[in-house]
């Protein structure tokens, strides 16, 4: 009995897909070679099947996910973390295991039953599932799921896997073992097989069943309470025909109650039901026009580019779990994905994309609708600093303690790295942050002490302007790339007198061709890193990140802390970075948080706080990601 917990294709990955081949090739040779088509028919029937039923907890994760609309209605608050989505990776197992089952009753019966003799409606065939489901399937599960509660071998063994998931999930509906995805097989099958041995089933009837089925477990197993209370107010009867939401969460959180398949009317007879199922609905229907837990700290963060926009959360949970790669499978989707982008140009406002938790604080992720090309667009600029201004405004009216502006939203052409926002408003109590100065620090403290000199590009940026006079007064011969002889001279007077001499203008890249290591603040081609001696390392603050075109040197990446271990409901990788590895500038909103600091950190950066952040980070638990690549 226990091998009956593991997946016969458990060890095969993503090659499990495979198993659906022989129907897909049962398909193309009956219409090839033969003349009856009954069996082609339906195993493409199978496999349309197993596709909308994928398709549909794929719809209700996007759904779930989509926090800007369903924040208020949300029954367990908190995240689902990196840890639930690798326990619920392969939650389609069961689908796959359907489609195996039902390729075998197929090729049984196909001699028997035929698709001549299968109509496409039986309006007998609806009232025999309905009356199979409600006297054998509900009842049976409801038996056979509380034995699985009341029975510690069972639980143990098959049943703790599904409750492992500790936030309900449309994926967790589906997340079971092989026994229990046996049985709910069985239980799904029979007012389907019972019909069509009645001669009362229906090609309609399959599919509809065969759908319905999956879209009230993922609907059971929705974070979201979909359904009004004043639904069940007004025709109380529905209380006992279909459970809620939040009826099924009761069983997740209180597992000695509410085991009912879809019908709440099985716990009643069987004295299980939770007293609370219909307070606790009612309850988070009426507090979904209530304003929420406010966030303690928020990373306004934005797009990158029209196909990493498929790796948000509520596209692709999965791809969202994991750093961003370009995923060639998904070129079809772009153009659904550009039409979205222009319709949030036009229409769409800042909104919550993602959340966790950090010793107590609800730290969230909002979105600007924007996208990298887009900031560089001169009569997009303005629309660009209103939904900014507007989001640090609504940060301020709710009582955010800091907001964190990411990468272009801090651009110094656009709004002078918050500055403009600041100025404007000089009452805010939101403390407005840039992130750069945590940014320097990590830059910094990857650079090897017995370094005595540097090559920097983006020389007169205001991360290079604080490089460049940090590590002068550390004795590193700093050689700045800049055509502006005005502006090198007005950094060189920056630093102490003693140490301007450290500070050397160049013009040209051929200057750097014995220096090994580079700091890139402005992005290189291939035949500006020609002129790198072999071995160098290139650190880089330069957005998007520079070709790793060399060879024989190292490329570093962008700059970038790991959140402290006690980080909880984390499921989203920030961009290219690793589970658990945020941007600086995210990671120096959060050290802002936590140190309680009341000063805004915009425009230049303070090159005499940079040690001060670097320490305050190292004191929280928060480590710098410095890898190398080849």
């Amino acid at each position: 009995m226990v091998t009956l917990s593991a997946w016969p294709w458990g060890n095969f990955g993503n090659l499990k897909y495979l198993l659906y081949a022989p129907l897909a090739a049962q398909v193309v040779y009956s219409w090839a070679y033969e003349q009856d088509y009954s069996r082609a028919l339906w195993c493409l029937h199978i496999l349309i099947i197993c596709g909308l039923k994928g398709l549909l907890h794929v719809l209700w994760s996007v759904y779930n996910n989509m926090l800007w609309v369903t924040r208020t209605l949300r029954i367990n608050p908190n995240g689902v973390d990196f840890k639930q989505i690798d326990h619920e990776w392969h939650w389609d197992n069961y689908i796959l295991l359907q489609a195996i089952i039902a390729s075998i009753i197929c090729y049984i019966s196909i001699p028997l039953v035929t698709m001549n003799s299968i109509p496409l409606w039986n309006t007998k065939g609806l009232v025999a599932l309905i009356v199979l489901h409600v006297t054998i399937s509900e009842p049976l599960y409801y038996f056979l799921h509380r034995s699985f509660h009341n029975n510690t071998y069972l639980f143990t063994h098959y049943h703790s896997f599904h409750h492992a998931s500790p936030v309900p999930h449309p994926m967790t509906g589906g997340n079971a073992t092989l026994l229990e995805s046996v049985i709910l097989c069985v239980v799904a099958g029979v007012p389907l097989l019972g019909s069509c041995l009645l001669g009362v089933g229906s090609i309609s009837l399959i599919y509809g069943y065969a759908i319905m089925f999956d879209f009230l477990r993922c609907l059971g197993h929705c974070n979201v309470e979909i359904f009004s209370h004043k639904l069940f107010e007004t025709l109380p009867i529905l209380r006992y025909i279909i459970y809620t939401p939040t009826y099924h969460s009761l069983h997740h959180q209180e597992m000695g109650t509410n085991f009912c398949l879809f019908m709440p009317l099985f716990d009643v007879l069987g004295n299980t039901l939770n007293s609370n199922s219909w307070e606790l609905q009612k309850k988070i229907r009426l507090s979904a026009g209530e304003r929420k837990r406010v966030p303690e700290f928020v990373f306004l963060a934005h797009g990158v580019d029209v196909m990493s926009a498929m790796h948000a959360p509520f596209v692709f949970r999965s791809f969202a779990s994991m750093p961003y790669t370009t995923r060639l499978f998904l070129l079809p989707m772009w153009p659904f994905t550009f039409m979205v982008m222009l319709g949030m140009w036009v229409w769409s406002k800042t909104f919550l994309f993602s959340f966790y938790t950090l010793r107590k604080n609800l730290c969230q992720t909002w979105g600007v609708p924007r996208f990298g090309f887009q900031y560089f667009l001169p009569f997009a600029t303005q629309g660009i600093n209103n939904q900014i201004e507007n989001a640090i405004l609504r940060a301020d009216r709710i009582g955010v303690k800091v907001i964190s502006l990411a990468a272009l939203n801090k651009n110094e052409a656009l709004n002078g790295g918050g500055t403009l926002f600041v100025n404007k408003h000089p009452d805010l109590r939101v403390r407005v942050v840039h992130g750069n100065t945590l940014t320097a620090a990590v830059i910094l403290n990857e650079i090897p002490k017995d370094v005595k000199e540097v090559f920097l590009t983006g020389a007169t940026s205001k991360l290079g302007r604080a490089i460049a006079l940090y590590l002068c007064r550390r004795g590193v011969r700093v050689l700045m790339l800049t055509l502006s002889l005005e502006r090198f001279q007005k950094i060189q007077k920056e630093a102490p007198v003693e140490f301007q001499n450290y500070l050397v203008q160049v013009t040209k890249y051929n200057a750097a061709q014995n220096c090994k290591t580079w700091i890139v603040g402005k992005w290189l081609t291939p035949r500006e890193q020609s002129w790198a001696p072999k071995g160098t390392h290139f650190h880089q603050f330069v957005v998007p990140p520079i070709l790793n075109f060399r060879r024989n040197c190292t490329y570093g990446d962008l700059a970038a802390m790991r959140l402290p271990e006690d980080v909880q409901g984390l499921g989203t990788c920030e961009y290219t970075m690793d589970r658990g590895v945020v941007h600086a500038c995210h990671a120096g909103g959060v050290v802002h948080m936590l140190e309680g600091w009341e000063h805004h950190e915009v425009g230049a950066i303070d090159v005499e706080r940079i040690d001060l952040v670097w320490e305050a980070a190292m004191r929280h638990g928060l480590r710098s990601v410095s890898s190398l690549t080849r």
